[in-house]
């Protein structure tokens, strides 16, 4: 028997230089990613550790050298330039490693897919990528010879067996066109009787996405775009892939395997099934055969998608006035009969259509629970539960639906290959797609309470976490390319139909940290619900701001040394001051975004509040404040105030203050501010005031 070489041993960097010029990488350490709601906090907790030990390494060695006697000057001058050259062979290795790695990373960049320029070759080419993708996702790939238009492709696991049949239709022989005509998925433990049937919905779902990349490879040569065809061939195979670690698990478990491929059918027939409730019961209030999805986000749970971007279950949990109208507008007609999903006003396939386009619409928030190859979080350890402590989910159109529950299957107690752990997370960025959901500091401690409502006694000593890059949340929404965090930030309203003057925008800018959520571990459907409320409060406050075009507030030269305009007043602008029925060039507006009182725990706050987890969330209300003068020649000013509310009709509850002799609906202020023109509510109220002079 052969003896096994000596396993090499690592060798420390030549140099102090080296040994940490690796750690002076624009991508060392993602700023954005200190937290443990990034997408991949391990990797950032391992560079810091690696960051100390190499320092520890680094004073070691230093502390060795100054014992050395160095008294020779040319030595010195060797070493100093010694030092320079390697400074900088050190920094154009890292220049040339970050172009090479952020060239790698770019996501939703290809280089287009290799498709045959002979039509005829087309159905072989295919069968071979499919063959392909199967193989590099750990099945095994079988095919059938072309017999009769027919050909068959089996894609197997250990548990899970995918057989596709294609129709190829050879009527044109130079113009062969390939569909596929079936589609089922079937389980089966070896050396057991545990089988089960084919999943309609993962059936349909792998068709649909077979169809899609058929339907792009198959358009004319002016038409087909080779880099879109690469796309959904690299969507099918991470779908492949992701099937084949619940085929891990499944086999690891024995009899009880087939759990990881069934609960999320038995799941999204509840769900969605609360959905058509709460959509019902939403209905029969406002009197309306279908309910708006946009007053349905606000109102309800999260839309429940089963099946939209990968096999699991997708949470539409806000979208915005914009985007909602243009669904609305490019909508067909809806027939409510024929459907038994959720009655809301825009017809299910196509927004699944809209949603899954890329890139995805602006201003959609969708969470995906999906299964990831990461170790789960120490507290997930504890399985009691806390359900009880936690208010959340606080809003619902149905009485019943915090009754409602689903523990996911426990990947802590299954491995897959290699012995790799496994942990359910909601992922807000689609597998890295997009980046993540600006969230303020307040609402992030409340996501941990949702996870983890004891975590505040661990954190005693009131450790905060900096908030690095950026002052605020509302600078790493608005402003994020920037390292100065300005006081204020500006904008112009103007009204779309010139009802009042434009209104000028100062908003006050809160003193309080922001973080990118990317991806929750989770355990149970309670404490998604409870994610995704938190979540589409702040959706609604980032998509309100990001309505208008910010910009940091600067000095106004023409302000300080004196408008010249200003200088000449005529005797009939002093009389329209005085009977108030002058005409502003513009209308300030102050506006404030109340902080969220402040709580122990990793995310900050002081001791005693993380006993407070009863406390009403309707007592914690998102809300905007908007001040403006009161019209000449009354004195004071005119409080504004919008609180996100899903009790109300329109979800949001608009309330204010002074504006004299002012008759203004409050439900048709709501309506406004549904429709995207919450930040014209002073106008409306100015142009009120007019008319009742």
């Amino acid at each position: 028997m052969s003896s096994q070489p000596p396993e090499s041993k690592a060798t420390l960097p030549a140099t102090v230089i080296s040994a940490f010029q690796q750690f002076a990488a624009q991508d060392a350490i993602s700023s954005n990613s200190l937290h443990p709601f990034a997408s991949s906090p391990d990797d950032n907790m391992a560079v810091l550790k690696k960051l100390i030990e190499t320092a520890n390494q680094a004073a070691l060695s230093l502390n060795a050298h100054l014992s050395m006697p160095l008294s020779n000057p040319k030595l010195l001058s060797l070493y100093r330039q010694h030092t320079n050259i390697s400074y900088s062979v050190q920094q154009a290795d890292q220049n040339v490693r970050h172009i090479v790695n952020s060239l790698r990373k770019r996501e939703g960049i290809t280089f287009g897919e290799d498709i045959p320029l002979e039509r005829s070759q087309l159905p072989e080419w295919f069968l071979k990528r499919l063959l392909d993708w199967g193989t590099a996702a750990g099945m095994e790939a079988f095919n059938d010879p072309e017999r009769d238009g027919h050909s068959t492709v089996v894609l197997g696991g250990k548990v899970l067996v995918i057989d596709l049949d294609f129709s190829v239709d050879r009527t044109i022989p130079d113009r062969p066109v390939v569909d596929i005509a079936t589609c089922k998925t079937a389980y089966a433990i070896p050396n057991s009787t545990a089988t089960t049937g084919n999943s309609i919905s993962l059936d349909g779902f792998l068709a649909d996405a077979i169809r899609d990349f058929l339907t792009e490879v198959q358009k004319d040569d002016a038409d087909r775009d080779s880099v879109e065809a690469a796309r959904l061939g690299k969507r099918l195979s991470d779908h492949l892939a992701y099937l084949m670690k619940l085929d891990h698990l499944a086999l690891s478990e024995g009899d009880g395997g087939l759990r990881w491929f069934n609960f999320i059918d038995r799941m999204s027939l509840e769900v969605e099934k609360l959905a058509g409730s709460e959509a019902e019961s939403l209905c029969k209030q406002e009197s309306k055969p279908a309910v708006p999805l946009d007053v349905f986000l606000m109102r309800s749970h999260a839309l429940p998608l089963p099946y939209l971007t990968t096999p699991s279950i997708s949470f539409l949990t806000h979208i915005s006035p914009l985007a909602y109208l243009k669904l609305l507008r490019s909508a067909p007609p809806h027939d409510l009969k024929t459907t038994h999903l959720p009655k809301v006003d825009i017809p299910f396939q196509h927004l699944r259509k809209s949603l899954t386009s890329h890139p995805r619409p602006q201003g959609v928030c969708i969470a995906t629970l999906v299964l990831s190859p990461t170790a789960p979080p120490a507290h997930h350890a504890d399985s009691m539960s806390m359900s009880a402590l936690d208010t959340r989910p606080s809003s619902s159109a149905v009485p019943n639906a915090a009754d409602m529950e689903h523990v996911f299957p426990a990947a802590r107690e299954a491995q897959g290959p290699q012995g790799q752990q496994f942990t359910w997370i909601l992922d807000f960025t689609d597998g890295g797609k997009y980046p993540g959901v600006v969230m303020s500091k307040s609402r992030m401690h409340d996501i941990e309470v949702v996870v983890n409502p004891f975590s505040g006694l661990d954190h005693v000593e009131n450790m905060q976490m900096m908030s690095f890059g950026t002052g605020s949340w509302v600078d790493l929404l608005l402003n994020s390319q920037s390292p100065i965090s300005p006081e204020r930030y500006t904008a112009v309203y103007t009204s779309p139909t010139s009802a009042h003057p434009p209104l000028q925008l100062r908003l006050t800018v809160p003193d309080e940290p922001g973080f990118l959520l990317e991806a929750v571990p989770v355990r149970t459907l309670k404490e998604v619900w409870g994610i995704l409320e938190i979540v589409r409060e702040q959706c609604w406050l980032n998509e309100t701001l990001c309505s208008c075009q910010w910009v940091p507030e600067v000095p106004d030269a023409r302000a300080m040394d004196g408008d010249p305009e200003d200088a000449v007043v005529t005797e009939e602008d002093l009389q329209a001051v005085l009977k108030g029925t002058i005409q502003p060039r513009k209308i300030p507006v102050n506006v404030y975004l109340p902080a969220q009182p402040p709580s122990d725990s990793l995310f900050g706050g002081n001791d005693m509040d993380a006993f407070s987890l009863g406390e009403p969330s309707s007592q914690r209300r998102t809300r905007i404040v908007m001040t403006t003068p009161e019209r000449p020649p009354i004195s004071g000013l005119v409080e504004i105030g919008v609180t996100f509310d899903p009790s109300r009709p329109r979800g949001v509850a608009v309330d204010f203050s002074g504006a004299m002799g002012v008759d203004v609906r409050s439900d048709a202020l709501e309506e406004v501010c549904r429709r995207g023109g919450l930040f014209g509510l002073p106008g409306r109220v100015w142009k009120k005031a007019h008319e009742a002079v």
